[in-house]
């Protein structure tokens, strides 16, 4: 059986698309999975990046591409509100509902669906009082135990080279994106193509630098 850790952010549509197909798409294969909620602002300011809802025009293709890739899945989705924004409340409940700070799928679930359907704001205090007495954390929310966690589930991530959401992650190999959930099907499946390929982009020198 292999096993897979799922770095998420509930900021991410991409990584609510993934969560929601990953059992389909993983279909007649063994495996067991770990969500690990990670602040994917901190990977973007560690990398020097900006979100793809931060840059003009990228933000308008990313909701449409997303709208489109759900319905393609048959995956409910509606844009909250306002998007981006600050995803600390959501991810610090998802980590005081385990002791280890690992949400099972349940919690995940929940949280996703929370921000990417019906179309309301995602930090609305009076949804978050809600959906906080729908999962019934074990510990407190805004604990120091809690915030040294996802700090350092954070800090796992930026470690293994993860620099963007969803990033499965599946023995040494990262599969980063919804749209690598075929190749990480393949990869389960034995394919021999990772044996032979994988260690390609090593093999290319960097022409420019800027």
């Amino acid at each position: 059986m292999k096993h897979i850790t799922f770095y998420l952010d509930f900021i991410s549509p991409y990584a609510y698309l993934a969560f929601e197909e990953l059992s389909q798409v993983l279909i007649g294969h063994s495996y067991s999975v770990t969500y690990k909620p990670v602040l994917f602002a901190a990977l973007l300011k560690h990398h020097g990046q900006l979100g793809p809802a931060e840059i003009p025009g990228k933000r308008d293709w990313t909701y449409r591409q997303v709208l489109w890739l759900a319905k393609q899945q048959g995956i409910e989705l509606q844009l909250p509100a306002s998007h981006p924004f600050n995803p600390l409340a959501l991810l610090r409940l998802a980590l005081a509902c385990d002791a280890q700070g690992l949400p099972n799928r349940h919690v995940c679930e929940t949280l996703f669906r929370h921000v990417w359907r019906g179309g309301a704001e995602a930090t609305d205090p009076a949804r978050l009082q809600l959906v906080t007495q729908q999962l019934e954390p074990r510990r407190a929310v805004n604990s120091e135990e809690v915030k040294a966690q996802l700090k350092a589930h954070t800090d796992d991530a930026i470690a293994l080279g993860v620099f963007g959401l969803p990033t499965m992650v599946v023995d040494d190999k990262l599969f980063w994106g919804f749209d690598a959930l075929a190749m990480l099907r393949d990869y389960l499946s034995g394919d021999p193509w990772f044996e032979r390929e994988w260690a390609a982009p090593a093999r290319v020198a960097q022409g420019v630098r800027r």
